[in-house]
Formats: structure tokens, sequence, C-alpha cells
């Protein structure tokens, strides 16, 4: 009989890929979470996995051969966790056992920063499925062009979208120290996490950690122009540094340390990063042409092309690849196309995401209306942390409407009024789907981007089933 792993908070992105893979590896698996929506719901449900919601103790009878804790909504007191310790049954942490499991003896590429993790992660298996090297991944989100979040793989090559989030309740390192990257892709890096992290050098010495653990004859990625990332590579780097840079217009700066890297550059050929020049140490190797917007969209492109390059693809070969990529799920995931309205919806868990995707969407749509409905959901903006950036985050808006959930304790409504662009504040999901059933443009096309970390109360898809349930 297969061994049975027990997932608590199986339906976080992390807990419930790493149930997908034990699936793979032949595990019988089950789990529970508090709550359990989609994408990662069904993809869990196809996988035939059983699920729980809610912490109930009864669902660990029959003890399970291991179970894996995760980090979100599982601290001592749980219902849950005192059953497993009370019981003496055995555990352990879901980034420890992925280490120990499932990378060990595999060249992983893991992919870190603040911002754009799953979308570069993304995009790096994407490059070597096409290959054709049949890449490992565990990535936060699903990729349109595999349709689910993890797999195991045949070669030797692993994908992990690597967190700096705390790793579990009695394991307070960051999750990526166990992952031991040959290839550390690092996409940028600012304050997040705040429930966690008192500052932004309590992160920068959890990535420093993370850089101690790759080897001399690996390489790692970083953005030639992020201060913090910089920071953490001065307290010492023992690897060659491949810099990439999408604004030319700054100065390079490399330290002496990492000057085996290369230089990666991009040159736009269209202001919304639709298409754009890859040049890699002054040769231009090709033109990346795609539906993807962004200026972010194209630093993490070249960031998957120098961690793929470092796997052994051809940087023509990768750039064709990105060609048919397909974006990911809720990350600027177009729900409904109609004349007068699109609608989209994203994975908004900090200004610096909310800014740069609306500032991509506006480069692409011109003076069309742009629409944010916001839930400023993540543990940083729900605890009001970063209320001036929130403030100045959606001026590429003509118009946002702020979500206030039950875990908001801080005054949205003052936010609202000190807006750069017209902004209201909803605090009835109902309330919020009238209103928005309502609008509608006398100057064209409208775009609607429904932006939050959570389920949002599926107010998304109801939305699009009005609109449909109308034929509008």
């Amino acid at each position: 009989m297969a061994r049975h792993l027990y997932i608590l908070g199986i339906g976080g992105t992390l807990m419930g890929s790493l149930a997908l893979l034990a699936r793979q590896a032949g595990y019988r698996v089950s789990g529970s979470d508090q709550a359990l929506y989609p994408p990662m719901s069904d993809q869990l449900a196809a996988a035939d996995i059983e699920l729980y919601e809610g912490f109930d103790a009864a669902h660990l009878d029959p003890a399970p051969d291991l179970i894996l804790v995760g980090n979100a909504g599982l601290p001592r007191g749980n219902p849950a966790v005192e059953a497993v310790l009370n019981s003496g049954l055995p555990y352990t942490s879901g980034a420890e056992w992925l280490g120990r499991e499932i990378l060990q003896g595999r060249w992983v590429l893991a992919v870190s920063g603040t911002h754009g993790k799953t979308t570069t992660a993304s995009m790096l298996a994407w490059i070597l499925d096409q290959a054709d090297l049949d890449p490992g991944f565990m990535i936060g989100g699903v990729p349109a062009n595999f349709g689910l979040s993890a797999r195991m793989g045949s070669s030797p090559f692993f994908v992990v979208e690597a967190d700096e989030y705390d790793t579990s309740y009695f394991d307070r390192r960051a999750k990526f120290v166990h992952y031991r990257p040959r290839t550390l892709l690092i996409n940028n890096l600012e304050y997040d996490h705040a429930d966690i992290y008192p500052d932004l050098a309590a992160i920068q010495y959890q990535f420093h950690l993370l850089l101690r653990s790759v080897p001399g004859q690996g390489l790692i990625v970083a953005p030639d122009q992020d201060d913090a990332v910089q920071q953490v590579l001065q307290q010492g780097c023992w690897t060659p540094v491949s810099r990439i840079q999408t604004n030319p217009r700054r100065q390079r700066r490399q330290a002496a340390q990492d000057a085996s890297g290369d230089s990666w550059q991009a040159a736009l050929q269209a202001s919304d990063g639709t298409r754009f020049d890859v040049v890699l140490n002054g040769v231009v190797q090709g033109q990346v042409q795609w539906d993807v917007l962004g200026l972010h969209n194209v630093q993490n492109a070249l960031g998957a092309l120098a961690a793929a390059r470092h796997a052994g693809v051809d940087v023509k070969q990768g750039i064709a690849a990105l060609a048919g990529f397909r974006g990911v799920a809720r990350r600027m995931e177009l729900l409904h196309d109609a004349d007068f309205l699109r609608v989209y919806d994203d994975f908004a868990h900090h200004p610096t995401a909310i800014r740069s995707t609306l500032q991509g969407l506006r480069a692409a749509v011109g003076s069309e209306d742009i629409i944010a409905v916001i839930e400023p959901r993540s543990h940083t903006m729900s605890l009001g942390t970063l209320q001036d950036d929130l403030r100045n985050c959606t001026s590429a808006a003509d118009q946002v409407i702020w979500y206030r959930g039950d875990n908001i304790k801080w005054d949205l409504g003052a936010l609202a009024q000190k807006s750069l662009v017209p902004a209201t504040v909803e605090d009835n999901l109902d309330r919020l789907l009238q209103r928005l059933l309502e609008l509608r443009s006398d100057s064209g096309r409208q775009h609607l981007v429904f932006m939050s970390n959570g389920g949002f109360g599926g107010i998304q898809r109801r939305f699009v089933a009005a609109l449909n349930s109308t034929g509008n």
C-alpha cells in the first residue's frame, strides 16, 4: 500500500503543489484547509486527492505515515496541530520535505524575489520544456501552457518558485533555504510580509542565507538596477552573477567578484513590452514577440532566458519558446472579452505589483478606460503597512474601487480620499457586484481588472457569469 501523506494547509500554493508532486511520486495524499478555492481546488480534485474543510483532529484518524504542516493559518493552538503534537505523529514542513524528497540530487533552478516569481518560473519551465528537457517544476500558480502547477519531470532539471515567507510555526527560516539551487534567479527585492519581517534588512538576511547555498560552479541571475539585491550580493557572493537590465539609461554597476557573469539587456520595440530585442553581452540574439504586457514581464523574460541558458538552452531557442508563452492563471488572465468591456483577473499582492500591472495595461490600451477593483488582502497590505504606496500605485487607472474585507483594520476611506485618481470603497460583495454591472462608458471600451491575492469571494466569476447571462 502506498504511503499516506497528510497535508495541513493543502489549499495554499506551496502545499497544494506538493500534494500534486506526492501523488505523481506514488503517495496516497489527503489534506485539509480552512478554505479551498480554484484554481488549486480544481487541480487537487482532478488528482483524486481527498480534501477536508477545516482542521478537525478527526481527519487524522487513521493516522497517516507523515504529516506536512503548512505555514498559513497553522500556529500553535490550531486543533489539527495540537492533535499532531499530542499524538506524537511524525511531521515536517512542506519546504523541508520538498528539499529532501523531491529536489535532492536534481539541478534546481530557483526563482525568487518579491514580485514576478510565478510568471518567471512559468516562463523558465516552458523554455526548458520546449527544449525537450522535460523539467520538473513547482510553481505558485497554474501556467496556461501546462494546465497544472507542479509535475515531477523526467530530467535532472527542476524549476521551483522560491518563496521567502517563513517555513512553518516551528521553522522561522524562509522556505527557500531548503531548496539548495544550482541556478538562482532573484527578480527584485522590496519590503513585504510585514506579519513576520520587521524590516527589509530581515528579508535580506534570509536572501543571503539562500546565496550561501549556491555552489561556486552555479549561477546567480540578478537585476542590475535593484539596490536591495545589490546589498545582498555585497554581503558576500561566491558564485558568478549574470546581470539583467531593462533601463540602459542607468549605468551598470558590477562588483569585482561577479565579473565573470554575462550582461543581458532588452531593447524595447513596443512601449507595452510586447516586442523587444534580447541583447547578450552587447550582441542582439533575436526578438521576443508575444502577447504578455508590461516592462516587468520583459525583465522576467530576460531572467528566464539567462537561467535557461545556464541549463544548456540556446538563447535563440529560448526566444522562440517565449513567443508561445500563454501566461499564468490569475496573472492578468483575460476572463471576458467583448466589444465594450474586457475583464481581467490579477494576483496583486503588493503596491509595486499593482503599479506595474496597471502601467503595462495602460501602455497597451492607450486612452481607453481602466477600472481597478482591488482587495488589499495580503498580510502586508491588510495591516496598512504600505498605505502611502497604495495611494500612489493606481495612477495608471481611471477609477479605483477598493474592497474592504473583514481582515482590513485600517481606514480605506482615508486612502480613497487621498487617491491620485477617483476612488471609492465598498465592503459588501453583492453591492459591489451590482455596482460593477451598472458601469458603462461613453468613451469606448473599458478594461476592468480584479486585483487580489485571494479568492475575492468569487466575485470575478460571478461578474462574468452575470455579463454572459445578459449577452454583454
